[in-house]
């Protein structure tokens, strides 16, 4: 009997909640002992993702010759994705199996498979290529993230090049840094469907797609807000940006974007896709018959070799037929991106985007005569239109005098287009829009101005990483601390708040605001606004109208073929 005359049955009671009581506490402390073990590893460089643990490093040296700023915490390395060897060469990226343990990510990762310019026709890197790169300032604040994707034609680069390492642009601007590997060449940038097997048309487009939603995923764990994250990229980077505004599978993984000097134009037509196609199998001294999976038997060297051979193939880089681009494939890619921009179906975030104004100086070397560079300035336009060619050329004077001509390569490559992606993502969206003019002395001594990339090294705070720092040093070093101090405040600014400083208006159309960054930063409207207008007709988007012979080769018949 129970102290209060009951029998038994409240005594059960009791001990019921108790031992319920007594479970809830154990089961808690089980849980927070497998919290802490799961953590036991963690501290300031070692961090869990959710493939396993990775352990970076403190870094105080920009380069040997200087140091950071600041401190800043690097993780190199990191993998994202598979192996693309093997079964999986020129498909679509996987995700990286996951390990146990503690991974050393201290130092950077093998590039992806890319020739080296040398007499000696080496290759350098590995499939196993798909990892990045993450920097940040040391300390616990949680902080905007930049997401960069490297330039290189497409061809070459990696993560991992001297000026891109993003240690000063991770310190100076308070962001975390994400620099990211993808397959280049004839292993990322080339589709293959044409040749039968199985495979993706866009292997580098998948490979950045999933390092976007690794980003997204695990970000928060280097203290990165993954609801503030911002795609960046340069040149072929640049262009991969604005490709990745129109691939509906990147939707929410970014919300903002930064593309300089993108050559957006350049995207493979199918038409072109088929033709560097058979030259890489012709180039292979394979059969005619050589499908994909063929090509999956043999040596990543050898593909590679090859395919940087079909580069100078019967000049037709002065037909703007680059060998390597992503393709428009009705899929990753459903349209070209110059037509979902004016269409409306790129995705909803602000952009900065902008051009050097000598892009294409080398122009001003490639021709002797006068009559030579007018016949190469139609000839290279009338691969996209023939019909309207003419016009564009003449807006340029006939691109007779060097520097009208290499205006013209500029324009054609990357400004033309630039500006047709900026007034249609401006009816939608904020846009910023920026030319680069700023060139030291001796660059503007020898003629070649505000070339190709220039604008990283004010971007990333290192002018001594610039394959042309012997030349950036001549002149007043001043003026490059300024503009360096200058660029990296806005595109800070952009970066933390989605818009630059209010000294540097929308651009909107028709008065196009414009800032030109020079050694007096200035806005203006509407600048070139005759050659603009010239290009308006222009049509960039299919690549072969003026080659009509070489399309009916290829299986492609044309009206232009048909009416001659």
């Amino acid at each position: 009997m129970n102290a209060d005359g009951t029998y038994g049955l409240r005594s059960r009671e009791a001990s019921s909640a108790v031992a319920k009581m007594h479970a809830a506490s154990a089961h808690a402390r089980a849980r927070a002992a497998a919290v802490a073990a799961a953590n036991a590893w963690e501290d300031d460089l070692t961090v869990r993702t959710d493939s396993g643990w990775v352990r970076g490093s403190l870094e105080e040296d920009l380069r040997t010759d200087r140091p950071i700023s600041s401190p800043v915490r690097s993780w190199r390395g990191l993998p994202f994705g598979a192996d693309t060897g093997g079964a999986n060469r020129f498909m679509p990226a996987q995700k990286v199996a996951p390990w146990e343990g503690v991974r050393e990510c201290k130092q950077f990762g093998a590039v992806a498979p890319q020739p080296i310019y040398s007499w000696q026709d080496r290759v350098e890197g590995s499939e196993d290529c798909l990892h990045l790169d993450v920097v940040r300032p040391n300390n616990d604040e949680k902080l905007p993230v930049v997401v960069y994707l490297h330039g290189g034609s497409f061809i070459v680069g990696s993560s991992h090049m001297l000026m891109l390492r993003g240690f000063e642009l991770a310190a100076q601007m308070g962001v975390v840094y994400v620099s990211v590997n993808f397959r280049l060449g004839a292993l990322g940038y080339l589709d293959l469907r044409s040749l039968g097997g199985e495979c993706t048309a866009n292997p580098a487009v998948s490979d950045q797609l999933l390092a976007l939603q690794w980003v997204k995923r695990n970000i928060a764990a280097f203290g990165g807000d993954p609801e503030n994250i911002t795609l960046m990229g340069e040149s072929a980077g640049g262009a991969a940006v604005l490709t990745l505004m129109t691939v509906p599978r990147a939707e929410g993984l970014f919300n903002r974007a930064i593309a300089q000097s993108p050559p957006i134009g350049m995207l493979h037509s199918r038409t072109q896709s088929t033709f560097w196609a058979r030259e890489l199998v012709s180039r292979m001294a394979l059969p005619r018959a050589t499908s994909v999976d063929d090509l999956r038997t043999h040596d990543f060297g050898d593909i590679v070799r090859a395919g940087q051979s079909m580069m100078w193939r019967a000049g037709e880089l002065f037909h703007l037929n680059s060998c390597y681009a992503p393709t428009v494939d009705d899929d990753l890619i459903p349209q070209h991106p110059l037509v979902a921009f004016e269409e409306g179906k790129q995705i909803q975030v602000p952009l900065l985007v902008g051009t050097n104004s000598d892009e294409a100086s080398f122009g001003k070397f490639l021709y002797q005569r006068q009559s030579a560079r007018q016949r190469a300035a139609l000839r290279l336009l009338a691969s996209f239109d023939e019909v309207n060619a003419p016009a564009v050329v003449k807006a340029y004077g006939g691109a007779i005098a060097r520097k009208d001509f290499a205006h013209l390569l500029t324009d054609a490559l990357f400004w033309a287009p630039t500006v047709r992606v900026a007034d249609a993502h401006s009816r939608m969206n904020n846009t910023w829009m920026y030319r680069f003019d700023f060139a030291p002395t001796a660059l503007r001594w020898l003629g070649l101005g505000a070339m190709h990339s220039m604008e990283l090294s004010n971007i990333f705070g290192d002018p001594g990483a610039s394959r042309v720092s012997a030349l950036t040093r001549m002149g007043d070093s001043s003026l490059m601390d300024g503009m360096t101090e200058l660029m990296q405040s806005q595109w800070s600014s952009f970066i933390h708040t989605g818009k630059p400083h209010e000294d540097w208006p929308v651009y909107a159309s028709p008065q196009r605001n414009t800032m030109i960054f020079d050694s007096e930063p200035r806005v203006v409207q509407a600048p070139f606004e005759r050659r603009r207008q010239a290009w308006e007709n222009y049509n960039m988007l299919e690549w072969g109208s003026g080659r009509p012979e070489l399309l009916s080769a290829l299986g492609f018949i044309t009206d232009a073929l048909e009416n001659r």
